[in-house]
C-alpha cells in the first residue's frame, strides 16, 4: 500500500521521530525508518526490553500519529486508475500496515478497498517473510506463482519472491539497484497497463533497464 498506492513518507518519518522521542530513544531525529516492515517490529527494534502489554502500547500510540498525520498524504501517479480498472476478486492489499491504519490511509486517500485483506497484525510474521504473501495469494484463491506481487521496498520485493511470486518493482521509496531481485522494475504504476481477459490479467509496462 505504502509506497505504492499512496506516499505518505514524510508523515511516517515525522510520527516515528516523534515516537522516539516519547519513548526516549537516542537521537530521535537521525532514526532511519525501515520502510515495509510491520510497526509491532520496529516497536520491537527500538526498544527490545518492553514486554508484549508494553509493545501493544507502543503500537497504538504510533498508529495515533500516524493516522492524525495526514498533510502530506497524495495518491501516487496510475495508482487509482489501475485499481478502477481491476475486478474486485482479482485484487488484494498485502500491507505491513495494521487494518487500523490501513483503513485510515486509503480511506483519506479516497481510494477503493477490496473486499478482503492481509494486514500487519493478521500474520505471524511480517514481510521479508513469505507468509503475507502466501496469505494473499489464498484470498485470491490462486497459486503463488500466478500473482504478481506490486512492491517498492527491497523487504516486499524478498517477501514475494520468498512466497513464489513474481515480482513488480515500482520506484519510489528506493532506487533500481536496491530492487535488483525484483522480476520487473516500473517507473511507477502509471507505466502499467493492464488487459483484463476471461481467466487472466495482462500487464505491459515500461521501467528502468536492469
Amino acid at each position: 500500500m505504502d509506497g505504492v498506492l499512496v506516499s505518505s513518507i514524510g508523515a511516517v518519518e515525522r510520527c516515528w521521530a516523534q515516537w522516539c522521542r516519547m519513548y526516549g530513544v537516542p537521537n530521535p531525529d537521525a532514526f532511519q525508518v525501515p520502510h515495509g516492515k510491520r510497526a509491532v517490529d520496529i516497536v520491537r527494534l527500538l526498544k527490545p526490553e518492553f514486554d508484549e502489554a508494553q509493545v501493544a502500547e507502543g503500537l497504538r500510540v504510533i498508529e495515533d500519529l500516524e493516522i492524525a498525520d495526514t498533510a502530506d498524504l497524495n495518491v501516487l501517479p496510475g495508482a487509482k486508475e489501475l485499481l478502477q480498472k481491476l475486478p474486485p476478486d482479482r485484487w488484494t492489499i498485502v500491507t505491513s500496515a495494521t487494518r487500523r491504519l490501513m483503513f485510515g490511509r486509503l480511506a483519506a486517500a479516497g481510494l477503493p478497498v477490496p473486499p478482503q485483506i492481509i494486514a500487519g497484525d493478521m500474520v505471524e510474521r511480517g514481510k521479508p517473510d513469505p507468509e503475507p504473501y502466501r496469505r494473499g495469494a489464498e484470498l485470491l484463491d490462486l497459486a503463488p506463482a500466478d500473482c504478481i506481487v506490486v512492491e517498492d521496498a527491497p523487504s516486499g520485493v524478498g517477501a514475494g519472491i520468498a512466497a513464489g511470486c513474481r515480482v513488480l518493482a515500482v520506484l519510489g521509496t528506493h532506487d533500481a539497484s536496491e530492487l535488483q531481485d525484483a522480476t520487473w522494475i516500473a517507473q511507477s504504476l502509471h507505466a502499467v497497463q493492464v488487459s483484463i481477459m476471461a481467466d487472466d490479467l495482462e500487464l505491459c509496462f515500461a521501467g528502468p533497464k536492469r
